[in-house]
């Protein structure tokens, strides 16, 4: 019994020395990032800006793979299914926290079924209108809000997005009414906007900062915990007195059940490579903020749980739900 009980033993260390060694030589071949939006997008660029830089440092290609459709759902759920070995990584956008929330029914479930890996950047929303409106703050819109219940209307790129719940937020926060405008993205609002049948939209940074540094848009306020590099004259949504700073972001999953080592592996090659000096410019000129101090992937899965509960919170206030 004892020789056949060191026997067992010294095969389990063997397997386990095998496995660390595996993990430890990983990876051996090419990885794929899932991209579930379509190309050219500011999330896009960024994937493809880390997945050209982690080559080096991984010694394997990253290729970037753009599945598209369903808001970022048919991507998001192939990575989710994907084998957990570490070759496919999914990065996406901050919708993905929004989704357990708003999707009656949700093919998978991005808490359960997917393990953070690291964050990228930050993306933040502008509350922008247009440049002769006589609301110059937040306090100005809630004001107008309160004269008005129901007259000030707001635009957001669709029902159950950041945009959208930031707009409920605002109204949750103050205690006012405020009717929402769903449009497909900010350029389809821009004219609605400009003539005033709008009172406010709630866009991106990537696609608002041109315009506002044009003057062709007057910003109000940017959701987030800090102030953009880009456009650090305004305020963010909590300074404006609204204390809400979720924000959207780019970030990194693996299916769950990937071995927590290829986990920190490829933690360590996104952050090294989101934090070099020619990447972090790029984030910062497409109007996002990178992420200071980076986060581990442990630290980023349970953040993710938190803007789950966060965003998951507001859009229950508000009854939002789609199909």
């Amino acid at each position: 019994m004892h020789r056949r009980h060191l026997l067992a033993l010294g095969a389990t260390a063997l397997a386990g020395a095998g496995t660390a060694q595996a993990q430890g030589t990983f990876p051996t071949r090419p990885i794929r990032i899932i991209y579930p939006y379509p190309p050219g997008g500011g999330g896009d660029i960024v994937a493809r800006l880390v997945a050209e830089k982690m080559r080096s440092d991984l010694g394997q290609p990253v290729v970037v793979d753009n599945r598209p459709g369903a808001g970022g759902l048919i991507g998001a759920e192939a990575a989710a299914r994907a084998p957990k070995d570490g070759y496919t990584v999914l990065v996406t956008a901050g919708g993905l926290a929004i989704a357990p929330s708003v999707y009656t029914r949700l093919p998978f479930d991005p808490v359960q079924d997917l393990v953070g890996v690291a964050q990228l950047a930050l993306v933040p929303l502008l509350v922008v209108t247009r440049p002769e409106s006589p609301l110059n703050s937040i306090t100005d819109l809630i004001a107008q809000a309160r004269r008005e219940p129901d007259g000030v209307i707001f635009a957001s790129f669709g029902n159950g997005t950041p945009p959208h719940l930031v707009g409920e937020s605002i109204q949750q926060h103050a205690g006012v009414r405020m009717t929402h405008a769903p449009y497909r993205g900010g350029a389809q609002a821009m004219p609605d906007l400009l003539s005033g049948q709008l009172t406010v939209g709630i866009f991106d940074v990537v696609s608002m900062a041109p315009h506002v540094a044009a003057g062709r848009l007057k910003a109000l306020a940017i959701t987030g915990p800090r102030r953009a590099a880009a456009l650090p004259e305004i305020p963010t949504l909590s300074e404006a007195g609204v204390p809400f700073d979720a924000v959207g972001w780019h970030a990194a999953f693996a299916p769950a059940g990937t071995p927590q080592p290829m986990v920190d592996r490829l933690n360590a090659a996104f952050v090294r490579a989101a934090n070099l000096p020619e990447v972090r410019a790029a984030i910062v000129a497409g109007g996002s903020i990178p992420v200071e101090p980076p986060l581990t992937a442990p630290e980023w899965t349970a953040q993710f749980r938190r803007d789950v509960e966060t965003w998951g919170a507001v859009a229950r206030a508000a009854n939002v739900t789609m199909d």
